[in-house]
């Protein structure tokens, strides 16, 4: 019987098998490369001596960048940054990694508090704060307002402390009903503090009621006066309404309230931020919003 017949085969010019000159190959690889950041996690192959590994760090040292790669048994070796590299098997340069974008800086509400982005405005609690004029919570509201909105507190006009004791009475505080109280000139001897002793000694005042203020007598007082290039706010005789008095010498329109609303305006517009007004107003109101929203 004869033998099977076997095909004929022999090697061609340029074999795909055996023994090959790795070197050249690499060499022509290496030829056409691309840059690639030496980020954390991608897995690499140095090509000259065939290690495989994950990126997980790139530092200084000696004047170069190196980069180390970490295999898969948790062994790590480095290797200079630059040519010499593949990935998923094609030529690549590596080089410094991206830079990651720093972290945004807080944004900051008028009042100086970390804004919070598109929080919505809480149910009004039962508490309140109580200011004398409309002026002071206009001025409360272009400062604060983001803020009180968040925690739910209303900022209302008293229209006047004369009758301060009167409204406690009918607002009946109470724990989960807290009333706090801004009022203008609060000094040793003032109208004002007489009124803010004789409400501080109700009973039940303790722990439900506070009554803060500041020096000055008008909230006007408290805007900085450079923001109006004062140097400081003109002093009014205590027989003379301030408002009047004080537009008067600003020398700008003071004849009837019209005047006086347009004048604050001009005013409340100079203020932008809690930089704008003084620390004596600044610190009673973080007092009371503190004294509101503090769960009993």
């Amino acid at each position: 019987m004869s033998a099977p017949h076997l095909p004929d085969w022999r090697p061609s010019s340029t074999p795909s098998w055996g023994a090959q000159d790795l070197s050249r190959l690499r060499q022509s690889q290496l030829r056409k490369v691309s840059a690639m950041p030496a980020d954390y996690g991608a897995v690499i192959e140095e090509v000259e001596s065939g290690w495989v590994g994950a990126i997980i760090s790139v530092e200084a040292s000696g004047g170069v960048h190196v980069v180390s790669l970490e295999d898969r048994r948790g062994k790590v070796r480095s290797f200079p940054l630059g040519h010499g590299f593949l990935y998923e098997g094609e030529p690549v340069e590596l080089t410094p990694p991206t830079p990651r974008a720093a972290a945004p800086k807080p944004t900051r509400t008028a009042s100086g508090s970390v804004a919070v982005s598109n929080a919505p405005a809480r149910v009004a609690r039962a508490s309140r704060i109580w200011v004398e004029g409309t002026h002071d919570a206009e001025l409360v509201e272009k400062v604060w307002g983001e803020d009180l909105r968040i925690e739910g507190i209303v900022v209302e006009p008293l229209h006047g402390a004369d009758d301060l004791l009167g409204a406690i009475r009918a607002f009946g505080p109470g724990p989960q009903r807290r009333v706090g109280v801004l009022l203008d000139h609060l000094v040793p001897g003032s109208k004002e503090s007489r009124i803010a002793r004789e409400v501080m000694q109700q009973q039940g005042a303790k722990g439900n009621i506070a009554v803060l203020g500041h020096p000055y007598v008008d909230v006007w007082q408290a805007v900085k006066p450079q923001l109006l290039g004062l140097t400081r706010w003109p002093d009014i005789p205590r027989s003379q309404d301030i408002k009047i008095g004080t537009l008067q010498a600003l020398g700008w329109p003071h004849a009837n309230q019209r005047d006086i609303a347009h004048g604050w305006k001009r005013i409340l517009a100079q203020v932008n931020s809690y930089a704008d007004l003084e620390p004596a107003l600044l610190g009673r109101v973080e007092e009371l919003i503190d004294f509101v929203t503090v769960e009993p």
